[in-house]
This record gives C-alpha cells, structure tokens and sequence, in this order.
C-alpha cells in the first residue's frame, strides 16, 4: 500500500445526513405532476451536480419543465431542510481523529457554495478540521463527478500527488471521478444501492464508523 498524504470526502450522504432531504424535494416537484420519484431514479441521480441530477430527474418522469425550472421548483423546500443535517455515524470521530494526526483533508461535493453552507450551519466548528473544501460550482470546477475535475483540483490546492489521495464516497459516480484521478477510493453506500455498483472501490464500508485508519497507513483510533 503506497503512503497516503491525504484524504478528501464527499459531502452529503457521506459526511452528512442530506440525501433524504433530496428524496423529499425531489419527491415533492415529482407529485406535483403524478410521477413518484423513487430509488430506480435517486440511484442514478446520487453524487451529481444539481443541473446533471434535475437533467435526469426530468427525462426519467417526463416532467414538463427545463433544468432551471426544476432546481427551482425544489429550492425552497431544500433551502428550509439543510439547516437540520446532522452527521452520520461515524463521521466526526474520524475526521477529528485524522486532523489529530496532522493529515490533511478536503471536501469535494457536488453540491453549490450556498447550498453547503446551509448544510454546515450548525458544523462550522467541526468543519474546521478541513483544509479545504471545493464545491462543485467552483470556477475552476471543470466537468462534474463522475469525472475526475474536483477531486483533482482539491489534490492540486493542497500540493498533494494524486496518487497518494483516498476519497471517501457514497456514489457510484464519487468512486469513478476517484479512479479516474488516479486516487484511492473507499465506498461506503446508501444501504439501498447496489453494492455491485461499487466494483472499482478499493473498500466498501457499511459506515464510516467501520472504517480502520491502520488499514490505510494511519494511527489507530
């Protein structure tokens, strides 16, 4: 196993728990027009931009509506549940833990500047322990997940060699942009995914509450 230097996350369904507020919104523009938006669409839509998901929320159910409709037809009820994300087993314990021993780490998520700092208003003390975070409407942002752009760039602003990075991830689409960097990639699914989704993973964990830091070169909890 190479050294890693340092070691980037996804965001929402990873770190924190946002992906039920996605199925409600979703869920809620969905019946507005009779369609039931369930996990043979959310499966596909996890880890991607908001105009990549609403692009294939909308061709899946027919709905009636262009990408910036529907990213507004959802905001609201978004906007109102972000606030309330609260992390997911697992999550503080090792980001601590990994800052404890001076590794650096990032956030990569696909998700918008103002949207995250929704999500991380109760947070910002934990969230201290990240060098960095990349949102996926960063300039500099190129393609979104699953190509390899963010996590590429989160490597480049930290000085750190790709080959040295794990990514930490939910989505199939996060796994493949991590491959495709040329990093390390750890899965841990939504336990509704298909784990065969995951074949490029180097680890597929229940919960980052399994996860073993001597696995990957690091002191012990």
């Amino acid at each position: 196993m190479p050294e890693i230097t340092h070691v980037i996350y996804d965001n929402d369904g990873l770190l924190l728990d946002t992906e039920p507020f996605y199925t409600a919104a979703h869920g809620a523009v969905a019946a507005r027009y009779g369609k039931t938006f369930d996990w043979s669409v959310k499966g596909r839509v996890i880890g991607l931009r908001a105009e990549d998901s609403a692009r294939i929320v909308i061709d899946a159910l027919r709905l009636p509506l262009t990408v910036p409709e529907y990213l507004e037809a959802r905001r609201a009820k978004l906007e109102e549940l972000f606030p309330q994300a609260e992390p997911l087993p697992g999550a503080v314990r090792l980001t601590r833990h990994l800052a404890r021993l001076g590794v650096p780490q990032a956030v990569a998520t696909s998700a918008d500047r103002p949207h995250f700092e929704l999500k991380v208003t109760r947070h910002r003390e934990w969230y201290g322990v990240f060098d960095l975070v990349v949102t996926g409407d960063d300039p500099d942002v190129g393609e979104g997940k699953p190509a390899p752009d963010i996590f590429l760039l989160a490597a480049a602003r930290m000085g750190a060699e790709p080959g040295r990075c794990l990514v930490l991830e939910d989505s199939p689409a996060g796994v493949a942009a991590a491959r495709a960097a040329g990093m390390y990639a750890v899965a841990v699914p939504d336990p509704h995914m298909d784990r065969a989704e995951y074949g490029a993973a180097h680890e597929v964990l229940d919960s980052l509450e399994r996860f073993d830091p001597a696995r990957w070169g690091f002191a012990p909890f």
